[in-house]
């Protein structure tokens, strides 16, 4: 009976199908979420808080340090978004033939030298420099994690995987404010050096060993592992399990994996209706701002903001949680972007009630549910592998493009706290995503019933242009067609 309860109880709170698979398959899956989770949320993590630490730092005495004036902050976190944006999908297209582990080890190690580096500029223009370079290195990480994640996992472990993984986002933002806190406190003054420099020290300090873990422990994909904790028989489980989940195995990129690609409505659909989502998300980001102009003392600014942090993180795992249970992609990407535009209304409507405002701050991360929205595209671009790992960077690589200049027109610092451009447009775009999603739905919905026509035709026997009988018994076609009348 105790056994039973206790599988019961695995089952309801990890993964719904716990029950059904064997000791080996449950042992191979905690090697795997240790590693990749391991890596992915300590890699996830510094790269938002060496994201996040410039805004940090500016609230906390780089502003004056490098006498930052004018628009002159929006366009170093541009320096960086751009960077960011460039390499996204090149990125994934480099691990489809060099091992996500050795490329991701490097690139990490990159970017914490270059984080390093930032507690020695001294003008705008060396910050603007060193910013582009961490976004350059950091580009790499997400989508490519992203990749590896959807290669692993079925469809009942994919969501809430990817949920903890992005959960350290905002809680690596959230711990950068208090890291920043403390160092102030502490370090500020120390060896001559300002509080806000000691900040990019311990931060790239803390990043590079990270990236050589990244090359020991990352087990790459299930068809290129060469992981030295995985057995010859884990090693083959892997691939029965992709392949039981229709997850197509990896194909040389050519010219026509791309025409595929750009025939079918799901690159379209989903880099639309990711940009207009992460678009909207963007209102959270000037909360230290409008606390600095509330007068709120240099802890308080850093502090505060990571209790939005904090809510963010924990609703992103209920979010991925409840996905994976309820086996709904769709539902658990609409109902959080529904709450959206209620703090996003509060901010775009500017009450005179502080408290309202900060109502509406703290509970802005409460619509992120990214993690879904990439386990709703993994899955359904899952009989595509090449297909799959660029509709995933394109997400987040064309979102990143539209937010190296989104925010120079819709948030100048030249109209902080109350950015009268800005918040009614993450207003705007949040109704637009929701738009988009509903489309994207109606889109895979009769993608579907067109699949499950082809597959009854097939089954049942039809007759071609030519009038021959095609069918299981007869057919003139080979496994390749019937694979791509599926397909299509």
């Amino acid at each position: 009976m105790a056994p039973k309860l206790i599988r019961n109880f695995r089952s309801f709170i990890w993964d719904s199908d716990t029950h059904l698979k064997s000791h080996e398959e449950r042992k191979f899956l905690r090697k795997l979420d240790f590693s990749i989770l391991t890596i992915g949320c300590l890699g996830f993590f510094l790269k938002y808080l060496d994201q996040g630490n410039l805004a940090n730092a500016y609230v906390s005495g780089m502003q004056e340090d490098l006498k930052m004036l004018g628009n002159e902050y929006t366009y170093a976190v541009t320096c960086y978004t751009v960077a960011y944006a460039v390499m996204q999908i090149p990125s994934n297209i480099i691990i489809q033939y060099i091992r996500p582990s050795y490329w991701l080890a490097a690139m990490e190690i990159c970017w914490g030298t270059f984080t390093f580096a930032q507690a020695g500029v001294r003008n705008v223009n060396m910050l603007y420099a060193f910013r582009f370079l961490v976004g350059f290195f950091e580009s790499s990480f997400f989508p490519s994690l992203l990749f590896v994640l959807g290669s692993w996992y079925t469809k009942t472990e994919l969501a809430k995987r990817i949920a903890i993984f992005h959960m350290t986002a905002p809680v690596g933002t959230a711990f950068g404010g208090y890291l920043q806190a403390a160092v102030y406190e502490s370090l500020d003054g120390h060896h001559g050096l300002a509080g806000w420099r000691w900040l990019y020290i311990v931060c790239g300090c803390m990043t590079v060993p990270v990236g050589f873990m990244t090359w020991f422990i990352l087990p790459d994909t299930p068809y290129t592992t060469k992981s030295w904790f995985l057995s010859e028989e884990e090693k083959q489980l892997a691939i029965e399990r992709v392949r039981e989940a229709g997850k197509a195995a990896p194909a040389p990129l050519t010219f026509a994996t791309f025409k595929v690609i750009l025939t079918r409505w799901r690159w379209y659909a989903f880099v639309l209706g990711y940009v207009l989502y992460g678009s909207s998300c963007a209102a959270g980001d000037y909360f230290g701002i409008w606390l600095k102009s509330e007068n709120f003392s240099v802890v308080d600014r850093n502090i505060i903001p990571t209790g939005s942090k904090l809510i963010s993180g924990f609703c992103v795992v209920l979010w991925g949680f409840l996905s994976d249970y309820t086996g709904s992609r769709f539902a658990l990407v609409l109902c959080p972007l529904m709450y959206g535009l209620i703090p996003n209304g509060i901010l775009a409507f500017w009450p005179t009630s502080q408290g309202v405002k900060m109502f509406a701050f703290m509970t802005t991360g409460v619509q992120l549910m990214t993690a879904i929205f990439y386990a709703w595209a993994n899955e359904v671009c899952a009989d595509n592998n090449e297909e799959r790992a660029i509709v995933i960077s394109s997400m987040n690589g064309f979102q990143y493009a539209v937010a190296a200049w989104l925010p120079i027109v819709i948030f100048p610092q030249t109209m902080a706290p109350t950015f009268r451009y800005g918040f009614p447009a993450t207003w705007g775009l949040a109704i637009a995503a929701l738009i988009a999603i509903v489309g994207i739905q109606m889109l895979h919905t009769r993608e579907q019933r067109k699949k499950q026509h082809n597959e009854s035709t097939v089954e049942h026997g039809s007759f071609d242009d030519s009038g021959e009988e095609t069918g299981e018994v007869g057919s003139k076609a080979d496994d390749s067609n019937i694979r791509e009348s599926k397909s299509i």
